[in-house]
């Protein structure tokens, strides 16, 4: 995954200023609202997550990859520069170990940040070595991200800066589709949508074929497929359908910082989550804003993508 604001933070070589050196596979987005120390510790979180993952890659145990992703990062946050407290963990809905919401992490010295963690997106891609998993951390100011207390589901629409006040999670797929391609100046035929291949979205993924769209299905890792659909210019157009919450406010986080368009909807998909979700006093029939998802443009985001160690 890249972006054009990488370089924000990590130079063609990968080595911050004071000597620090980085993964080159790793993408910073939003460097420059917080110090280089920040910036560094952040992306070799991600970085020493993906390295522990990656020790699993492809030896059957999603579990094991995932609990030494988690280690891995904890072990980095825990000394950095900053006052960090987990908004949206990871973990819950997939009975996983996690960094879990309301842990706080950091030295205490230096801006106090709102986190949003999945030390790793996609756990059963590295489980059956298939690419496209990634450690991902986003931090805003405290009190700036939105907390989906108990709904571990979300519906997205996401894209890049042209569907800024054109595209509407109210309207059906194929409208966003046309409402895309209008926008961008092309047909809908040339309209690449990310969807995760799940079974709740056949109906959906028939129903954009049936428009000529053309239909790119991720098993897993719907924070990748979202931030190429926030980056113009690149092989996805947009993205769709329900996803994870917590990946979708971390999602947030970097299409804020890339200037994109995204709304979501909280989506309990079983009667306990439902019942959960209006016990916690959600609306669920609210369209959240990125403005709802984060409310400031001081975001830092940073992945690194896993690969066989």
């Amino acid at each position: 995954m890249t972006s054009p604001a990488a370089t924000d933070a990590v130079d063609p070589l990968g080595v911050r200023a004071g000597g620090t050196t980085l993964d080159a596979r790793t993408t910073v987005i939003g460097a420059e609202h917080y110090a280089a120390a920040l910036v560094a510790a952040v992306a070799h979180a991600t970085a020493a997550a993906a390295q522990a993952a990656g020790a699993w890659f492809g030896r059957g145990d999603k579990n094991a990859a995932d609990a030494a992703s988690v280690a891995a990062m904890r072990d980095v946050l825990w000394a950095a520069p900053f006052a960090g407290f987990v908004v949206i963990g990871e973990g819950e809905k997939d009975e996983a170990p996690m960094l879990a919401n309301g842990e706080e992490l950091g030295n205490g010295r230096g801006p106090a940040c709102d986190i949003a963690v999945d030390p790793l997106d996609g756990t059963r891609l590295v489980q059956e070595g298939l690419p496209g998993s990634v450690c991902v951390i986003a931090l805003a100011p405290r009190g700036t991200l939105f907390d989906p207390t108990d709904v571990f589901y979300m519906d997205k629409l996401i894209s890049s800066t042209p569907a800024r006040g054109v595209l509407d999670l109210r309207a059906t797929p194929i409208e966003n589709v046309r409402r895309l391609a209008l926008a961008l100046g092309k047909p809908v035929t040339e309209i690449s949508v990310a969807v995760l291949d799940k079974p709740r979205h056949t109906h959906l993924v028939a129903e954009l074929r049936a428009a000529g769209a053309r239909v790119v299905l991720a098993g897993e890792g719907d924070v990748s497929s979202a931030i190429l659909a926030a980056s113009p210019g690149g092989p996805i157009d947009l993205a769709m359908g329900i996803g994870g919450t917590p990946e979708g406010v971390l999602t947030a986080c970097a299409v804020r910082a890339l200037n994109g368009f995204m709304e979501g909807r909280l989506a309990p998909q079983t009667d306990d989550q439902l019942r959960m979700a209006r016990a916690a006093g959600h609306d669920l029939d609210r369209v959240l804003s990125l403005d709802d998802l984060v409310s400031s443009d001081r975001v830092l985001f940073a992945s690194t993508p896993v690969q066989s160690a």
